[in-house]
């Protein structure tokens, strides 16, 4: 049988953070003649010596590249090359200029962008000529959209219904980071990046916010929203009902709440455009990076109903160990590399989403530096909450919409409108804003996410962009606790004929019981009106105060299709 036909790829970015480390993997390939490219000259070259030392029998050879020029172009259409690979980045300011250059020289075409614009304008610019062409151009084959989309498919296949999808990226802090890709944050860091939240497209400004996660293997991490395609390629493609979310953690806390002021000062106007301050950022990382580990990380946590209409959470975690999570971007790529090899990849120009398997990327990570372990747990308690709650027969005599909202399958997205009634009181207004409860208002739009997991439900209260959340936990018996940060306030859940009441019977700070005579004071009932919509009606206020707040309305549950969420339009958040 004859030795098959070395293939020519040609490879953009090949001295940059990530294209170095490409360049050394794609060099071991047996099919592959590959060509490397640097803006100088002298670089190219050296790189191409430098994978020579290390893998003698590779077929390496160099091209000064530089973007745009026309001469460049030429001498890269003289190769003529069977697969072009932009490493170079950043793509936030990219066009598809090269990309169709490329596929008019019958190359086909893949990237590793993770610029939402970019990818989500990548199928309507290059799909007609990539097709007629009968060429492959698939972007984004990095950890973002092509391995997060391959972990959710993977942790998800045979579930009834998608929820929630939340994942994070929390590099080491020792390693060196290439000044495109500081600049490439800077370039959306207080800026608005679009989200999926509430079962809608929204909002939310990157890096201008912080939460706190434990993550085993890696201790306390503080994570930030990062400007991602994920929030609008997979609520598309796997239905998801309530929430896609997409963090990243730098490891050094000075640089992460740096980062958060740096974002806030555009955010308010004070600061222009920050990618000017990389080259200083890289400098100070010499400093920042001294107390930092190499060791980080990638999560996928995924939450809904399994093939049985189960509550189920499934994660899946990298650990990446000796400064080797810079690989990790560079995967899906030479996954993708391996099954254009084999011709497994349909013509066409698209984001790099369903097209490759988890395993066929696994495969690619050299072991032990990085290693991925999954885990899932399902709520096999027959009854929600609530139904422990109000008891078996009692909750079942409650009309249909009541037992919606609070059953283990009920939708996680319910919107309505509400009335809302406040003390004017200087103290209620300071405990008001201390909580997050809502203004006064009538008809005010409000939305209400249900979060599901390991029996407990987080409610998250949207009242026309005013939102608080609090933490439900079955206790015992009837007792059901409520927590606001550090307070728990407990309620004695009853079904009373056709409505559910709460009232307070007692409340804690952390463990410590507090005096019931100080508890706050709620009288809240749900209901359903005339119409069959699911009604609220809360009423708080606390000893020597008085009414805190006062909001009633109704919801309905809010499903969002695919195809309305392709058709919908990113809201404008106030920021």
């Amino acid at each position: 049988m004859q030795d098959e036909p070395m293939r020519r790829v040609v490879l953009i970015g090949a001295t940059g953070f990530f294209g170095r480390r490409l360049a050394e993997r794609l060099a071991t390939i047996p099919q592959i003649a590959l060509v490397v490219t640097s803006r100088d000259e002298a670089r190219a070259r050296q790189a191409a010596e430098a994978i020579l030392v290390a893998h003698a029998s590779a077929s390496v050879a160099f091209l000064a590249f530089v973007r745009n020029d026309p001469a460049s172009l030429e001498r890269l259409r003289a190769l003529s090359p069977w697969l072009v690979i932009d490493a170079s980045g950043p793509f936030q300011s990219a066009d598809y200029s090269l990309a169709r250059a490329v596929l008019s020289m019958d190359a086909h075409w893949i990237d590793l962008a993770d610029a939402r614009d970019y990818l989500i304008g990548f199928e309507a610019a290059l799909d007609e000529p990539a097709r007629r062409r009968g060429l492959v151009a698939r972007a984004g084959a990095s950890s973002t959209p092509a391995l997060s989309d391959a972990v959710v498919a993977s942790l998800t296949r045979g579930w009834r219904r998608i929820d929630t999808v939340d994942i994070a990226i929390t590099p080491g802090g020792a390693g060196d980071v290439g000044e495109a890709v500081i600049g490439a944050i800077l370039s959306y860091a207080g800026s608005p990046v679009a989200i999926f939240a509430e079962g809608q497209r929204a909002a939310t400004s990157g890096w201008g916010s912080v939460r706190r996660s434990r993550i085993d293997g890696l201790g306390v991490r503080y994570l930030s929203p990062v400007e991602t395609a994920d929030a609008d390629l997979l609520p598309a493609r796997f239905a998801i009902t309530s929430r896609v979310a997409f963090y990243a953690g730098l490891e050094s806390r000075v640089e992460q709440f740096g980062l958060l002021c740096l974002a806030k000062l555009r955010q308010i106007g004070v600061a222009g455009d920050l990618r000017r301050l990389a080259p200083l950022l890289r400098s100070a990382r010499k400093l920042t990076s001294v107390t930092a580990s190499d060791r980080g990380g990638m999560t996928v946590h995924c939450a809904g109903l399994d093939g049985d209409g189960r509550q189920i959470c499934a994660q899946w975690k990298l650990i990446a160990e000796q400064g080797a999570g810079p690989n990790v971007p560079i995967l899906p790529a030479l996954a993708l590399v391996r099954a254009l090899l084999k011709g497994e990849v349909a013509s066409g120009a698209a984001p790099a989403v369903g097209i490759l398997s988890l395993d066929a990327i696994e495969a690619e990570m050299p072991a032990p530096s990085l290693r991925t372990s999954r885990s899932s747990s399902v709520n096999d308690q027959g009854s929600s909450l609530f139904a422990e709650a109000c008891g078996a027969d009692a909750y079942r005599a409650l009309p249909r919409p009541l037992r919606a909202f609070h059953d283990n399958d009920g939708v996680p997205v319910w919107a309505g409108k509400a009335d809302i009634d406040v003390s004017r009181n200087l103290l209620a207004r300071c405990v008001r804003f201390a909580f997050g409860f809502p203004a006064a208002g009538r008809d005010v739009p409000i939305t209400v996410s249900v979060d599901r997991r390991a029996g407990q439900e987080t409610w998250t209260r949207n009242f026309a962009g005013q939102r608080f959340a609090s933490r439900l936990t079955h206790e015992s018996g009837n007792v059901v606790s409520e927590r606001f940060g550090p307070f728990k306030i407990l309620l004695a859940i009853k079904a009373v004929g056709e409505r559910i009441e709460m009232p307070v019977i007692g409340w804690r700070l952390g463990p410590i019981a507090l005096p019931r005579a100080l508890a706050p004071k709620s009288n809240t009932r749900e209901f359903v009106d005339e119409r069959g919509r699911f009604r609220f009606d809360v009423a708080i206020g606390l000893p020597l105060i008085g009414q805190l707040a006062h909001y009633r309305g109704w919801l309905e549950p809010k499903i969002l299709s695919a195809r309305n969420f392709q058709d919908s339009e990113v809201a404008a958040a106030k920021l």
